[in-house]
């Protein structure tokens, strides 16, 4: 394994931790964004909205801007962007200077999302075993860290500029050297990630039929990840009877699991393969749920959560990696597909489970993620490579190895 690589891993990690800390350092302060503006409860939705909206255009576009641009290079300047998006947020004083903001996070953070794991891809793909979860395990750790600044800017009643100013001062220059050792490997034949990008309608429209299982996966979990991010808290105290207190655990316990689980998934899927992780992560997420929808009492519905985290963290990193290995020759292009499905799972989730939890129940609304959860067993065989959709040659073999666990290089 040459020095290249392993810096290159290094730096996209740290890369994965710094979009972790942004991303948190603005969820979890949305209240006071709300104060600070003054946005009303019925446009708040709206605002909340637009950013995974115009996400999804980023990561849109992502897909034609690699056909010229390496997804290094857009990583790299894509990940200052959201860095000064997040201190617009925090500095503006107008409503339209925080539509501006927003719009720029939302727009640079598609970009950023689908680079990255284009990169993760590919690094993977060199490696010739799987490092994804790694990645997405330090995305997790930066989501630990930015919503413990969050509660210390919360904590001691800080401006939300004062709060985000040392973060970004620190996180940009240090983001902007560590770029320097991104990797760029387009694997395939030489020149195939440029011909994936110029074929014709019938091409495309084959990738997407490959892919879609894919997509419905990606969906299904981040309905999942939204249900426990935006209802836990409210689920605890109004059903469950828990304190105010007690009800501000579960999400931090959900992401504690998330990061142990993508920490040592890796070596499971070397062990026994990426269809299995992603059947046993199914199972345990939906059980997680079960669980959930079934408590007496608020430590058992931490007990449910806390399942639901172990099962869902292996999911999404294992969807991109299974889009790289299913298209060796146009990865980039995959990933960038795939990853809009993100935010459609996103914007699906919270109105979802509110909307059932309001015409129905809230314990029988958290068994609709279960279903969908369990919908991923239909589709776990699309985890593993599938040479025959694909002539002979040498990628295809290092590919299928990274699957069933090989160690390649």
């Amino acid at each position: 394994m040459t020095d290249v690589l392993r810096r290159g891993r290094a730096s996209l990690a740290f890369g994965f931790g710094v979009q972790g800390v942004a991303f948190a350092l603005l969820v979890t302060r949305i209240p006071a964004i709300q104060d600070r503006y003054g946005v009303s409860d019925a446009l708040l939705p709206a605002f909340l909205a637009a950013v995974p909206i115009l996400a999804g255009i980023g990561s849109v576009s992502t897909e034609r801007l690699v056909r010229r641009v390496p997804p290094s290079r857009l990583l790299r300047w894509s990940q200052p962007v959201v860095l000064l998006a997040l201190l617009g947020v925090g500095a503006g004083e107008r409503m339209v200077e925080l539509g501006v903001a927003l719009a720029a996070f939302g727009l640079a953070v598609g970009v950023l999302d689908a680079s990255m794991n284009m990169l993760g891809v590919s690094l993977q793909r060199a490696y010739g075993r799987s490092i994804m979860l790694s990645f997405h395990a330090a995305y997790s750790l930066g989501g630990i860290v930015g919503a413990s600044l969050a509660w210390v800017g919360a904590h001691w009643d800080l401006a939300l500029w004062v709060s985000y100013l040392p973060v970004v001062l620190v996180l940009l220059p240090t983001v902007l050297v560590g770029s320097r050792w991104y990797v760029d490997d387009r694997g395939g034949a030489p020149g195939s990630e440029e011909k994936a990008g110029e074929t014709g309608a019938q091409g495309r429209a084959v990738v997407f039929t490959w892919l879609l299982p894919l997509c419905l996966v990606m969906t299904f979990a981040y309905i999942g990840d939204s249900t426990v991010s935006n209802w836990s808290a409210k689920y605890l105290q109004d059903v469950l009877g828990s304190s105010e207190q007690l009800a501000t655990v579960p999400y931090n316990v959900y992401m504690v699991t998330t990061l142990l689980g993508r920490a040592i998934g890796d070596l499971g899927v070397r062990r026994f393969g990426a269809v299995a992780v992603v059947r046993a992560g199914a199972l345990v997420a939906a059980g997680g749920f079960a669980v959930v929808a079934g408590a007496p009492g608020a430590w058992v519905g931490m007990l449910g959560f806390t399942l639901v985290g172990l099962g869902l963290c292996v999911l999404v990193p294992q969807t991109f990696a299974a889009a790289g290995r299913l298209f060796p020759g146009a990865s980039d292009a995959a990933v960038a597909r795939l990853n809009v499905f993100n935010y459609v799972g996103f914007l699906i989730g919270s109105p979802l489970v509110g909307a059932l939890g309001d015409l129905w129940s809230y314990r029988g609304a958290m068994l609709v993620p279960m279903v969908l959860v369990l919908v991923t067993l239909v589709y776990a065989r699309s985890f593993a490579a599938q040479p025959d959709r694909y002539g002979g040659g040498h990628e295809r073999s290092r590919t299928a190895d990274v699957g069933r666990g090989g160690n390649g290089l």
